[in-house]
């Protein structure tokens, strides 16, 4: 009796828990809807005279005009450097350059950045026995051309360099980020008309506990934050850092949050109104952090404490990447790569959450192939290098994503 009595109500019980699970269990997240900015195509004119096709690297917008950089390519496959600026996104200029070494004639500008008072670019061209990037510096300012600075050969070259890679400008100067043997490194300017490479800085260059690499830097104030990674001796795994310094000299390290028995970088920061926030690959997809204002030892300077605040995306067949990251208010823009494609992603809450952005043209991850990014407000910017066509795409964001 006891059995067949028990038996039902049992069975009922279970039923009843299992219903209940099945309304408390939370519903798997849904699948953010692409951003589809109605995208507008403008062309980038060739400077009057000139011959070959536009192969855009980068772009910047600063507060009355956006700027383009990269070279021109003939049909020999011969390059020579080129900038564009617009003040709408839509109609585009050349913007008249003036070489003054045998490489800078032949640089392709990858890296730029701007401010009230002008703009400056990095340039490389591989050359030399080794077949080494011939790295320079160049420098525009209002009525003038593109100017080349020349410097010596060993202050991006010679056998102690490993890259330069990202430029950056704000109210104390000029910064680029980058490394040399020693590990992270970077060169100063007060006005970019020439620069002072500071390797071997305490904190910023590799030390016992392992090798370091600047990937990307920031102006927060009249200070600096750079971004990078650590590869520990012995290790596989790279392990994601952050740099913050008030004058370019002295530096403080922080190691950014992952997931334990997970590695990565941070590879790209840009500066929010709420202060800067970081971009790179980790594990399977890409996580952002932003820096804590004010919780450092120095309050008044650049953060050096950081949190992990979201991820995006998800692994390819290929080697994750952040291409480029621009910063309007409290929206983000990145260009990604997974081995394959290039995706386009865009937050409106500082990285907290991201949604994909349909982007102008399909764009593959490797080859000759580049795309990059800035934003202003709702105007998206994209430029295109499809290997065969290059262009400038803007569009607004639509009204679903405000």
């Amino acid at each position: 009796m006891f059995s067949v009595r028990v038996r039902p109500v049992l069975v009922a019980v279970a039923a009843v828990l299992l219903l209940a699970a099945c309304r408390d269990a939370p519903d798997p997240p849904a699948e953010p809807v692409p951003v589809r900015p109605d995208w507008r195509v403008a062309e980038l004119p060739p400077p009057v005279g000139a011959t070959g096709r536009p192969v855009p690297r980068d772009v910047a917008r600063c507060p009355d005009r956006w700027y383009a950089v990269g070279g021109l390519v003939d049909q020999a496959g011969e390059t020579r450097p080129a900038a564009w600026f617009s003040s709408d996104g839509a109609t585009w200029a050349p913007i008249p350059v003036r070489a003054r070494t045998f490489y800078g004639r032949q640089h392709v500008l990858y890296a730029v950045a701007c401010r009230d008072d002008g703009m400056a670019a990095l340039g490389a061209k591989a050359g030399g026995v080794h077949g080494n990037p011939r790295t320079g510096t160049w420098v525009w300012r209002p009525g003038g051309p593109l100017r080349e600075v020349p410097a010596s050969f060993e202050l991006f070259g010679g056998p102690r360099a490993v890259s330069a890679s990202r430029l950056a400008a704000g109210p104390g100067g000029w910064l680029i980020a980058g490394a040399r043997a020693e590990g992270a490194a970077v060169w100063t300017s007060p006005d970019a008309e020439g620069f002072v490479l500071r390797e071997a800085v305490p904190g910023l260059a590799g030390d016992g506990r392992g090798r370091t690499a600047a990937y990307d830097v920031a102006a927060v104030g009249s200070g600096w934050v750079a971004v990078g990674s650590l590869l520990p001796p012995g290790g596989a795994a790279r392990m994601p850092l952050a740099w913050s310094s008030a004058d370019g000299r002295v530096w403080r390290r922080a190691v950014l949050p992952v997931p334990e028995g997970a590695g990565g970088a941070a590879e790209r920061v840009a500066q929010l109104d709420g202060g800067p926030v970081a971009v790179g690959p980790v594990g399977d997809g890409f996580a952002v952090w932003r820096a804590c204002a004010g919780c450092g030892p120095q309050p008044s300077g650049p953060a050096d404490v950081w949190q992990r605040v979201g991820g995006f995306g998800a692994a390819g067949p290929g080697v994750l990447s952040v291409d480029s990251l621009a910063a309007s208010g409290r929206r983000l823009v990145a260009v990604t790569g997974d081995g394959a494609q290039r995706g386009l992603w865009t937050s409106r809450d500082s990285g907290v959450s991201w949604r994909p952005v349909i982007t102008p043209v399909s764009m593959p991850d490797g080859g000759d192939t580049a795309m990059v990014v800035a934003v202003h407000g709702e105007v998206l910017l994209a430029v295109t290098d499809g290997g065969v066509r290059s262009q400038a795409w803007w569009g607004v964001v639509p009204e679903i994503d405000r």
